[in-house]
């Protein structure tokens, strides 16, 4: 993932989707990556649960998150 211009929203990283980004997929692959790095994911309302069981499936999903200041998960 490329780091966003300040005035972009942040996009979910299902390929294909345009959607912004209300959730942050935490992950490593332990072949890899020492155990405290994590990677992140972004996802959508409608792409956190295939991209979280992509990631789960290999062991490889840590932890889900709200995004900061996401106005769909504030209430």
């Amino acid at each position: 993932m490329t780091t966003p211009i300040p005035d972009q929203a942040l996009i979910c990283s299902a390929r294909g989707c345009r959607a912004p980004a209300v959730f942050q997929l935490r992950w490593h692959n332990p072949r890899l990556h020492a155990p405290e790095r994590r990677k992140t994911w972004l996802a959508c309302p409608a792409h956190r649960a295939s991209l979280g069981d992509f990631l789960d499936a290999r062991g490889f999903l840590r932890e889900v998150v709200p995004l900061p200041e996401s106005p769909t998960l504030e209430s």
